[in-house]
């Protein structure tokens, strides 16, 4: 038996939050493998309880800087759910399009800014500056139309305020739709060098398999605006039913709740390589080629490979954001509000496909229009139990290294899930 060695990452980099890799072996034996989150948590339930029901969204925007608008659109689909209001179709096509632009922004960070370092052998982005600019100015440029597209569609940047239950506060008139249309446009060699570059990058074999989830929505389109919950393990779930799969339990070494499924060992997935294995026969052709490309499997069990289904889903949510806003074009006025069919409320459920998986939002608003009741699931914490998981599955091929590539190793494992510690101790 080998010496005891202890491995202690404190804190992941290039992750968003603060999260700790501690790990513990007894020669090749692990004793101990934890991602520790240490973030306090920040009790947006309680925040959003009491509160009238048109806070909610603005409140809940401000859970994550980087998926505002996917916690505004949950929100306000949890309302509209409470108050039996329909949103009209040009209204699910702005929101679509702001959440396509989240989509592109979050995923070009994750890819370029926070992922590409160490696929390139440097230990940030800002050496990239120098030996691949180009590499930098596609990113930036990428990153500046994802935010533009939120910009245009709802006025602010990031943390929109103009989601409210059956209208928009704000909305895109032809001028703003016209210059959004030409960025977009020209963005689309700027993700293509994107995939040609990841396409001849190579990264660790892990394979594990588990259950995978994503809401896929009625009719065909890409998951993205929710819809029921759709399990590998054969099962469809309402959404107003989430908690009889996606069961939250407490572990001593984090201070965000753990996710178990029904199937599979407990553990789930969710996001971008979920999706693609769950709806991928649901992609623009151009998004499909974009996979091709980078060889990515349907079936793949290997957690590196969500940064390939992230790079299809940037294409994929480019080419939705280049035919919404040509379908507004066509036809740019706003829509009248919809009204509430139960104004004296009830329960609601908004879940939709962020960036980095399946969010929950569940509300009931009483008959005074204050929420009773909040409570909200969100990715990282559903992929928690799966990143450690694959931290015990990776781990063996790695204990033969001195300890830095085996911490190196596994932080490159948590970064690929794209894990958002802050979001996950709201």
């Amino acid at each position: 038996m080998g010496a005891n060695r202890a491995v202690v990452v404190r804190h992941v980099t290039r992750i968003e939050g603060h999260g700790n890799i501690v790990v513990d072996l007894e020669g090749d034996t692990i004793r101990r493998c934890d991602l520790e989150i240490v973030e306090a948590p920040r009790f947006f339930e309680a925040l959003l309880r009491g509160r009238p029901y048109d806070e909610a969204p603005r409140i809940a925007c401000r859970i994550c800087g980087i998926c505002s608008v996917g916690h505004a659109t949950a929100s306000v689909h949890a309302v509209e759910a409470a108050l039996g209001i329909t949103p009209g179709p040009k209204l699910r096509v702005v929101r679509r399009l702001n959440m396509a632009g989240e989509w592109l922004q979050s995923h070009v960070l994750h890819v370029c800014f926070l992922v590409a370092p160490d696929a390139l052998g440097v230990p940030s982005i800002v050496p990239l500056v120098g030996s691949h600019p180009d590499v930098v100015k596609r990113a930036l440029r990428l990153k500046r139309l994802a935010n533009d597209v939120c910009c245009t569609v709802s006025g602010r940047h990031v943390m929109p305020i103009s989601y409210h239950a059956g209208w928009m506060g704000h909305w895109p008139d032809r001028s703003e739709l016209r210059a959004l249309q030409e960025q977009l446009i020209a963005a689309e060699e700027d993700l293509d060098a994107l995939v040609e570059l990841f396409a001849a990058l190579s990264w660790p074999q892990v394979e594990r398999s588990t259950e995978l989830l994503a809401a896929l929505e009625p009719g065909g389109a890409y998951p993205m605006m929710g819809g029921p919950l759709h399990s590998t393990s054969g099962t469809v779930t309402a959404p107003e039913a989430y908690g009889d799969v996606l069961h939250e339990y407490l572990v001593d070494h984090s201070a965000s709740k753990h996710v178990r499924g029904t199937g599979g060992g407990g553990t789930i997935r969710v996001g971008a390589l979920a999706r693609y294995a769950l709806a991928h026969d649901r992609l623009h052709p151009r998004a499909r080629d974009a996979a091709r490309r980078l060889g990515l499997r349907p079936g793949s069990g290997n957690p590196f490979d969500f940064v390939a289904a992230q790079l299809v889903e940037s294409v994929q949510a480019h080419q939705e954001a280049v035919e919404a806003v040509s379908s507004l074009l066509a036809d740019p006025a706003p829509e009248e509000p919809a009204r509430p069919t139960r104004p004296e409320g009830g329960r609601g459920v908004g879940m939709v496909e962020v960036p980095r998986g399946t969010l929950v939002h569940d509300y009931t608003i009483g008959a005074d229009g204050r929420l009773a009741a909040a409570n909200c699931i969100i990715p990282t914490s559903q992929n928690l139990a799966s990143i450690e998981a694959d931290m015990r599955a990776f781990l063996p091929s790695l204990v033969g290294r001195p300890s830095p590539e085996i911490a190196h190793g596994l932080e490159m494992l948590v970064r690929a899930y794209d894990p958002c510690v802050s979001c996950s101790v709201h």
